[in-house]
């Protein structure tokens, strides 16, 4: 999830936890703690590809974290040694304030390898967007009034609501996501419309407009559903994959990472004699927030180059259009369709 997603989860659940016996330290410290694992974009992986698919990895593991979080409580009872008699829920609530953090990112589509290094899978359930202000809402507003009333018991309650009401808002993207990929499924095998991969993802914001993308071996589809449409058809409008310019470059290894990190939901494109690999998953066709340069266009061939992440062409210009089809079925909306 987004930084300031982070930071105020991180808040709430330090002052859950602990915040009646220290007070305001556990909410500065839930913040704190709360962007920690994302640090690890500041370490150098040794390329574009390696940064991509190594954020996420050890420093969202688990196990990693909860070998942390000693050294962790060592640190906050020095700078607080008055807050001794509670290390114990200190540490609790350090390793609750980074377990969640990385639990978190679990339900994005990105991928999180929390489970590293007994597994390096990048657990990507997909059901809330990166940046969801009903998720972030409930519980910005009871960490704020926990910091007002922080000597009442009112406060704490506020923040244990905006918690629950925050979790539940993950349980109900959940089920959204699989209503919605079971309609998808069953309008593509109306349509014979054949797929080897399927995945359902939040549109930006919200989790009542959502993207279903259909992989096969040389296209995919892309098709929007929003939860107020009266129909459980979908419009699917299919893109060439050109898998042919990977001939060549299979055993790369920025390819195959690649390939594997994205579970499959990529395509590539020839871009001025380069050879692209674009991340299906994030973006909007066809500006893709992960495209990367993975060869050159050559005879017979394609030949690899050095990788390099390409800039992330934003367009803005899409998202009120996507607004206006969430409430109304009728509003078109297929970004990309003129490529």
């Amino acid at each position: 999830m987004d930084s300031v997603t982070q930071i105020v989860l991180g808040s709430a659940v330090g002052s859950a936890v602990i915040g009646r016996q220290v007070g305001a330290k556990a909410v500065v410290w839930g913040a704190l703690l709360g962007t920690l694992p994302d640090l690890d974009t500041l370490i150098p992986m040794g390329g574009a590809v390696a940064d991509f698919v190594y954020h996420r990895s050890f420093s969202h593991s688990l196990f990693v974290l909860a070998a942390l979080t000693p050294l962790l409580v060592w640190l906050i009872l020095k700078l607080h040694p008055q807050t001794r008699e509670h290390r114990w829920r200190w540490a609790v609530a350090v390793y609750a304030v980074l377990a969640t953090h990385v639990l978190l990112d679990s339900f994005t589509v990105y991928g999180t390898q929390i489970f590293w290094p007994l597994s390096d899978y990048p657990v990507a359930l997909g059901s809330v967007f990166i940046i969801d202000p009903s998720y972030t809402a409930p519980m910005l507003i009871g960490v704020l009034i926990v910091l007002v009333l922080r000597h009442s018991r009112a406060g704490y309650r506020a923040n244990l609501i905006g918690i629950g009401i925050s979790s539940l808002y993950l349980v109900w993207g959940l089920g959204a996501q699989a209503y919605v990929k079971n309609l998808a499924e069953a309008s593509l095998d109306k349509q014979s419309l054949t797929h080897q991969r399927l995945m359902v993802t939040p549109t930006p914001f919200n989790s009542l407009m959502w993207r279903v993308i259909a992989v096969d071996d040389d296209h995919y589809r892309i098709g929007y559903y929003s939860l107020l449409d009266k129909t459980d058809w979908f419009d699917m409008v299919r893109y060439p994959r050109s898998p042919e310019l990977l001939k060549g470059l299979e055993s790369y290894w920025p390819v195959r990472k690649l390939q594997w990190f994205s579970k499959g939901f990529y395509t590539i494109d020839a871009e001025n004699d380069a050879v692209v690999i674009s991340d299906l998953r994030m973006g909007l066709e066809p500006d893709f927030a992960f495209r990367f340069v993975v060869g050159e266009i050559a005879n017979p061939h394609p030949t690899p180059v050095p990788d390099a992440r390409l800039e992330n062409l934003r367009n803005w210009d899409q998202l009120p259009a996507l607004m206006a089809r969430i409430w109304d079925s009728s509003v078109p909306f297929e970004p990309g369709l003129s490529r």
